[in-house]
């Protein structure tokens, strides 16, 4: 009886909270006083007017604490990191109270940006206002939604009995289908992708936050995009441990960059005709003090989460130069140093000025400076600063290479428009070459369509005497690889430099004798 009495005055405390939160409960007070007069008369009202301020003691102490639903937004308004963090606490709460359970659901939404770019702004706004709306459409009734970022949103799930793995998966994947739903934006269609991260309560540790809901709903999502497009990643504590890990990388590896432990090797590129050193690739190579060469598969992501991308460029040109001029100096003869140059990189406005002032500095002539460009890089990139940097850098003189031809999407007019000297055909197109004859046709049709361009080749990934003399026969100007020589630091070029052309000039001696 205790029991039933104590749940009717806990919904009767609801019901009461639930009427006087907010401006609307003015409206119920005139309301209220004829009531209480008609039902008895003045000593009645006079009860209720004094009562009322009793009540809201009692019931609306939490009166200024935000609900979950005035924190979820509007179309194109943001919620903050904090918003979404007290959402998830009070969900916490009435799940715990409900003995139910609830979850946080983190969403990454792939391709505003291009929206943005080729309609601008304002179609992108109106994209992500339909986004936020079509997730709402797919949820229930006490489940919220909110933007927290340009291409991110949050949701968190009202308490419910069944918010399994299975449940919450299957829900996932109906908000992704949602999402990616194709849109026409003038005359043309656009599709979206979807990354999505989730936590569910259950999977937390007794008392944990809504901030700890929500941050483990983040690295989810982390985790997702490291396997997308349109991957979908549940939080676990193995996933924390994880992160945690990421982000002692993330550090440690800035860290190295100022430190200088992070500087390029370089791999000889040799000509297929005379066998002579034609230039050297500049790879960036972390050398820790406790660990030893670290690969760059393990760092060069984390400096690009990082945003040090640029950083990393400035310190692999300058290695570069000073190599390229010391080898001058031992009077070995390498016609060219090649740099990647990151996207990060070709979009700042000043590279053309720095490349020169840094040529001018180490008195090297601009032909000296091979520029690796990604085709990926020029096919997203047709038009504007990216395009315009490289056909600045080509006019300056630099030597300009398209790097892992034949995996990404650009075109041959594409190709046109770019003043590519050089294309370096993929590892891909080079392995087994010597064994199989589809490669071999394959090879033959790139390099045929290289010469018709007028442009150089070379071809990357080359490991066998076989495979190299197969290029020689088929026409590759240059070859790269583990076949040739590996990345080496700078001062044992010179010695491998000597060695080679000791090999050289023995094999033209044998020739002349064997004629």
């Amino acid at each position: 009886m205790k029991a039933s009495l104590t749940g009717r005055f806990g919904d009767l405390r609801d019901g009461l909270r639930a009427m006087i939160r907010g401006p609307q409960a003015l409206a119920f007070l005139p309301a209220i006083a004829l009531a209480a007069f008609w039902l008895g008369g003045e000593a009645v009202l006079a009860a209720v007017s004094l009562g009322l301020p009793l009540v809201y003691m009692l019931f609306a102490r939490d009166l200024m604490v935000p609900t979950a639903a005035s924190l979820a937004q509007a179309p194109g308004e943001l919620t903050t990191s904090i918003g979404a963090a007290e959402m998830a606490q009070r969900a916490l709460d009435d799940a715990a109270e409900a003995k139910l359970a609830t979850a946080c659901i983190m969403i990454e939404i792939l391709g505003l940006d291009e929206v943005g770019k080729h309609h601008g702004d304002e179609a992108a706004d109106s994209l992500r206002d339909l986004t936020l709306a079509r997730l709402r459409n797919t949820l229930r009734r006490d489940d919220i939604a909110a933007r927290i970022s340009d291409s991110r949103f949050v949701i968190v799930l009202g308490p419910s009995l069944r918010l399994d793995l299975e449940a919450l998966l299957q829900l996932s994947a109906r908000l992704q289908t949602a999402v990616e739903e194709p849109v026409t934006i003038e005359t043309v269609s656009r599709y979206l992708s979807a990354n999505i991260g989730f936590c569910n309560s259950s999977r937390l540790r007794p008392g944990a936050s809504g901030e700890k809901m929500v941050e483990a709903a983040r690295i989810a999502l982390a985790e997702a995009s490291l396997h997308g497009p349109s991957a979908i990643r549940a939080w676990s504590e193995n996933m924390h441990a994880a992160h945690d890990a990421h982000k002692m990388l993330l550090a440690e590896v800035k860290r190295a960059l100022n430190n200088g432990q992070i500087q390029p090797w370089f791999q000889p590129q040799v000509c297929t005709s005379t066998g002579a050193i034609s230039g050297v690739e500049a790879l960036a190579r972390w050398i820790h003090p406790e660990r030893g060469l670290v690969s760059p598969a393990q760092f060069l992501r984390s400096l690009e989460e990082a945003g040090q991308m640029s950083r990393l460029g400035e310190v692999i040109l300058q290695h570069s130069l000073t190599a390229l001029r010391s080898w001058d100096h031992a009077g070995l003869e390498v016609p060219r140093v090649s740099v990647n140059f990151s996207s990060s990189e070709l979009q700042d406005p000043h590279l053309v000025e720095r490349i020169r002032w840094e040529l001018d500095r180490f008195g090297l002539s601009a032909c000296r400076l091979g520029v690796e460009v990604l085709e990926t890089v020029i096919a997203k990139s047709p038009d504007g600063i990216v395009a315009r940097n490289i056909e600045e850098l080509g006019k300056l003189g630099c030597h300009i290479d398209l790097d892992d031809f034949g995996t990404g999407h650009s075109s041959i007019t594409s190709l046109r428009r770019f003043p590519v000297n050089r294309i370096k055909i993929d590892r891909s197109f080079v392995t087994r070459i010597d064994r199989d004859e589809d490669q071999r046709r394959m090879m033959a049709a790139v390099l045929g369509m290289a010469d018709r361009l007028g442009l150089g080749t070379l071809a990357e990934g080359v490991e066998t005497v076989g495979e190299h003399a197969l290029l020689a026969q088929l026409g590759c100007d240059h070859v790269q690889g583990f076949g040739i020589a590996r990345p080496m630091p700078a001062d044992q070029m010179v010695d491998w430099a000597r060695s080679h052309a000791e090999k050289i000039a023995d094999a033209q001696r044998l020739g002349r004798s064997a004629g």
